[in-house]
C-alpha cells in the first residue's frame, strides 16, 4: 500500500525534518508508543541492526528503493531479505503456530485497542468505558493465546529461541499492563514470558519509553 511512496514523502508524513544515518541502508519510520512499531524495533533489533532507531510515525520502513508500511509485511520482508536470527521456524507445525500467535495479536486484539476506536467510544460514552472495552477485548485474546500456549515449557513462546510469535506478544502484553491494567496473574504462561522477553536487550532496547520521542517523564 505504501510502495508508491517516497522516501520524501513518508518523512514529510512523518513530520521528522532530517533522518541521522544508520549503520545500515534500512530507515524506519514509527512512533514510541505504537505496539506495531515496538514490533519491528524488536525484530531489527535481533537482526543486528541494534543502532537504528525509531523516529515519529507509525511503521514504515524504507530499504533503498523498497517502503513497506504495515508491520506484518515488514517483519515477512526482514525474514526474507536478513536471514540472520530467523523468525520463523522450519517445522511446518510450529511456524503455523508462530503465524496463528501473530494473526491473534495483530487481527483480533491491536486493532481494537487503537486511538481511533478508543477515542471515539470515549467520544460517544465515556473514557471508563472505553478502558473496560479495551481490557474485554485483551482479555479475549489473551484467553485464547493461554490456551493455544497450554503445556509451554520452553524459554519463550514456541521454543527457546525468540521467534515471530515473541515479536507480536511482548508489545502486546507489555501494553496491556502498562496502558490498560490487564491483570496478568490469570495469565501464567503469558506472565512467565514476559519476564524473559524482560531479560532480553533486543525487547528492552525496543520499549516506547526508551524510543527518542517518547515524552519526558
Amino acid at each position: 500500500m505504501a510502495s508508491g511512496y517516497s522516501s520524501n514523502a513518508l518523512q514529510a508524513i512523518a513530520g521528522t525534518g532530517a533522518v541521522p544515518e544508520p549503520p545500515a541502508k534500512l530507515k524506519l519510520y514509527s512512533f514510541w508508543r505504537s505496539s506495531c512499531s515496538q514490533r519491528v524495533r524488536i525484530a531489527l533489533n535481533l537482526k543486528e541492526f541494534e543502532g537504528l532507531n525509531p523516529i515519529k510515525y507509525v511503521p514504515a520502513l524504507v530499504d533503498g528503493d523498497t517502503v513497506i508500511a504495515d508491520s506484518f509485511a515488514i517483519l515477512l520482508y526482514l525474514e526474507d531479505m536478513y536471514p540472520q536470527h530467523p523468525l520463523l521456524p522450519q517445522d511446518p507445525q510450529k511456524r503455523a503456530l508462530n503465524i496463528q500467535i501473530a494473526s491473534i495479536v495483530g487481527s483480533s486484539i491491536q486493532p481494537l485497542q487503537n486511538y481511533p476506536v478508543f477515542n471515539f467510544i470515549k467520544d460517544k460514552l465515556d473514557s471508563n468505558e472505553a478502558v473496560k472495552w479495551t481490557q474485554h477485548h485483551i482479555n479475549r485474546g489473551f484467553t485464547a493465546l493461554e490456551k493455544m500456549l497450554k503445556g509451554c515449557d520452553t524459554t519463550y513462546a514456541t521454543g527457546n529461541e525468540i521467534q515471530l510469535a515473541d515479536v507480536f506478544l511482548e508489545p502486546q502484553i507489555y501494553g496491556g499492563i502498562k496502558r490498560f491494567g490487564i491483570d496478568m496473574s490469570i495469565y501464567p504462561i503469558l506472565a512467565r514470558l514476559h519476564e524473559a522477553y524482560m531479560e532480553h536487550p533486543a525487547f528492552l532496547d525496543a520499549l516506547p519509553e526508551k524510543q527518542p520521542d517518547a515524552p519526558s517523564p
